[in-house]
């Protein structure tokens, strides 16, 4: 697939069902992001679900066995922004050094709540139903070296109702925030990146 050269290429690491790759492209066919192009998305994990929502939308896939691996990969590919989209793993500081301010993942709560190491998944809101707190959400943040410490881009908040479990909480953190800010910076950035390119 032949993609323009100034155009922002993107990178999108995923680990289990790739909800949040499948809103990026969406968002794409949808034209919400003229600037940029998924090109590549890579996993760790080869059964994840998130590679056939990929091949689905003939974008690439790779699985790969280590970080070295797969530096190697983004490099060959000359991608501009990694979407670190229900990844599941923490990236070194030297990975993170190759590509400054080109990283950003999503998380589900209002960081710097239920933040960090461990706090991933149906994790993140078992601890929001188990704090009592009435507004959670999803924040969109430019990795560092730090798990979630990176500067905030953007962050959508969702209210707990007073019904809610864990799993019906992530479902509407997911449909609610999640799958409308993080296009809307990937987008954002997007733009950005390819004006600097040109």
């Amino acid at each position: 697939m032949l993609v323009a050269e100034s155009i922002c290429r993107i990178a999108v690491l995923v680990s289990g069902g790739g909800t949040n790759l499948q809103a990026l492209i969406n968002s794409e066919k949808r034209g919400d992001n003229p600037d940029g192009k998924i090109v590549f998305v890579a996993s760790a994990n080869p059964n994840a679900y998130a590679l056939e929502r990929a091949k689905n939308a003939d974008i690439e896939t790779f699985v790969f066995r280590d970080e070295a691996e797969l530096l190697s990969e983004l490099k060959a590919r000359k991608i501009d922004l990694i979407v670190l989209a229900g990844f599941l793993k923490i990236l070194s500081a030297d990975f993170i050094r190759e590509f400054p301010d080109r990283i950003i993942n999503v998380h589900p709560a209002l960081l710097p709540s239920f933040g960090g190491k461990g706090c991933y998944g149906i994790h993140v809101h078992e601890m929001a139903l188990d704090y009592g707190v009435k507004v959670t959400g999803a924040t969109v943040h430019f990795v560092n070296e730090v798990p979630d410490g990176g500067a905030i881009i953007a962050q959508k908040a969702v209210n707990v109702e007073h019904d809610d479990t864990a799993e019906t909480l992530q479902k509407r953190v997911m449909e609610e925030a999640e799958w409308v800010i993080l296009p809307e910076v990937v987008s954002g950035l997007s733009t950005f990146i390819r004006d600097r390119k040109e």
